[in-house]
């Protein structure tokens, strides 16, 4: 395995790695400035608030996005393997 081959196995692993925690990071984006805007236009300044409408959200993700996940661990690791099986 050459170094290119290596760089482009690692940039994969990166991409992966990215569309798998999107959805989690996504909804845990959107979540917590809905909350931050409601906090803002009501003056409710209480640190909690935040966690457990955040952790739900991230959760929900979670379990709708898990197909999709699985599915983009599962081409990569059948792209591995394939690499490994040529080598």
């Amino acid at each position: 395995m050459n170094g290119g081959e290596v760089l482009d196995l690692g940039r994969d692993a990166l991409w992966a790695t990215v569309f798998m925690c999107a959805p989690a990071m996504i909804a845990g984006l959107v979540v917590g400035l809905i909350i931050a805007f409601f906090q803002a236009l009501t003056q409710i300044q209480e640190m909690t608030l935040v966690f457990v409408p955040k952790i739900l959200a991230i959760f929900a993700a979670l379990l709708i996005f898990l197909p999709f996940m699985g599915a983009t661990l599962a081409s990569f690791s059948n792209e591995v393997f394939t690499r490994i099986s040529n080598f």
